[in-house]
């Protein structure tokens, strides 16, 4: 799974981000992408389902990108924990995505083959998302 190798800051503070996202709109190196249309927190998990769920469907054919990387960390306190004590350990690692940010790409398939693939890759993830095309 993804998650960085070295943090700067062990733990974040949490802080909502509103609006639609400004960078990572546009297709940069693939022909097809997959774009979110809502905002969520995407976890390291998630990412690594949809990689699959493309690449099973596509049998090693043609290239895909993944453009988020998680690297925001989310704590958790353990199970029946007493209030106080602090903030609690590192979970895991998500990625706060924003309408209108491209996840995958794809290139070296044909379209319908990449449409499909990419509409499996959605099922896995928590938000609503589009097929988006260069050609």
């Amino acid at each position: 799974m993804l998650q960085p190798k070295k943090v700067k800051h062990r733990k974040w503070q949490k802080r909502p981000k509103s609006g639609n996202d400004t960078r990572g709109t546009e297709l940069a190196f693939g022909s097809f992408g997959l774009k979110a249309e809502e905002p969520k927190w995407i976890t390291a998990r998630q990412i690594e389902a949809a990689r699959k769920a493309m690449m099973h469907y596509i049998q090693r054919g043609g290239k895909v990108w993944i453009r988020i990387f998680p690297d925001k960390p989310v704590t958790k306190k353990a199970a029946e924990m007493t209030l106080g004590g602090g903030k609690g350990n590192v979970d895991h690692y998500v990625f706060p995505i924003k309408p209108g940010r491209i996840i995958f790409e794809m290139d070296g398939v044909a379209k319908d083959i990449a449409k499909e693939a990419m509409r499996l890759a959605g099922h896995k993830l928590p938000i609503k998302t589009k097929f988006v095309s260069k050609l």
